[in-house]
């Protein structure tokens, strides 16, 4: 079996922090209805630093703590929905500063299921032969695209980035993707089209494939989003699990996707998994997206709650609707 090896991790978030308290003098909220419906309490806001930025001092503090430079890296793949080009690649501007001279570099689009993807990615490259080092980094400025009037969806998200350098191995790994497309109108950020200066353009609003037009700003279906996480979320640790023939309590670490803490805790009853077993960190950082379970895996490793030899789990859903799982040692 050919898995992964993570070398090293490294997560990097602005100095700027939002309270639930700032949003009262903004839409019609408290922090009691925040925290009792989120479990968020704080979240770190960019003020005009760019996702690249972010994504890059991840990167560094990932590679250092891999003991690696940018010319040890073979393949650069980079997980956002808040790029701040339609191109380059914020991969290709990460790999620039870093000096990653030896590697081929891309960005992937599946919101907050991004790092699973990104590591199910990564393995298969590794198995090729052709790859040795791979870098992998999720990095969001969510909050350039928050609708500020809208309190269901303004006060969950907050911004950051982390990162993992691994290696090939024989280490156990499966991932289990899965993406449910008939949800794919349930969340979403539309572009904002420019105008073009030629007479009769038609509008096509018929082929919209959305119930809202929201130009530029976050739409999400809270609703139905909660229902599509709680029930696939434990689908998805029990099969990427499965295939390395593991029962979900020989797992020692679980790492969600930080999106509400109410979906973390019904998502572990339905899948009857004790919490302390369980990362949470969305009350100092809210909902990263892509960078959430980098985050979250930075922080049990330095911190020592994460081991070599533990049998770990992560698992993310996010727009699409996609939805994924890894399961390996770490």
């Amino acid at each position: 079996m050919i898995g992964i090896k993570i070398l090293g991790t490294g997560h990097y978030v602005p100095d700027y922090v939002v309270t639930n308290n700032d949003f009262t003098g903004i839409v019609d909220t408290s922090d009691e209805w925040i925290r009792t419906r989120t479990g968020m309490n704080r979240r770190h806001i960019s003020l005009g630093e760019p996702t690249w930025h972010m994504g890059m001092l991840a990167a560094q503090r990932a590679l250092e703590a891999a003991g690696k430079t940018g010319k040890d890296i073979d393949m650069i793949v980079v997980t956002t929905v808040t790029t701040d080009f339609f191109f380059p690649s914020i991969a290709s501007i990460i790999q620039e500063k870093i000096g990653a001279v030896n590697a081929f570099s891309m960005d992937i689009s599946v919101a907050c299921a991004g790092l699973t993807y990104s590591l199910d990615m990564a393995r298969r490259y590794l198995a090729t032969g052709d790859v040795e080092t791979v870098l992998v980094i999720g990095t969001e400025n969510l909050s350039n695209f928050l609708n500020y009037e809208d309190r269901g969806t303004c006060i969950l998200f907050g911004d950051g980035a982390g990162a993992l350098v691994v290696e090939k191995s024989d280490k156990p790994f499966a991932s289990w993707l899965y993406t449910e497309a008939s949800g794919v109108h349930q969340t979403y950020c539309k572009r904002v089209r420019n105008p073009l200066p030629f007479a009769g353009q038609p509008e096509y609003e018929e082929l919209l494939p959305f119930p809202l037009d929201v130009d530029g700003l976050i739409y999400m279906n809270g609703r139905e989003v909660y229902k599509f996480a709680t029930r696939s979320m434990p689908l998805a640790v029990k099969n990427a699990c499965g295939k390395l023939g593991w029962e979900v309590p020989d797992i020692d670490l679980l790492v969600p996707h930080q999106a509400n803490l109410r979906i973390i805790e019904t998502a572990l009853k339905n899948l009857d998994f004790p919490m302390e077993k369980v990362y949470v960190g969305l009350q100092e950082y809210s909902n990263t997206s892509s960078a959430s379970i980098i985050i979250g895996l930075d922080e049990c490793a330095r911190s020592g709650r994460l081991k070599r030899g533990d049998k770990v789990c992560i698992v993310g859903f996010g727009a699409g609707l996609a939805l994924g799982a890894n399961a390996f040692v770490y």
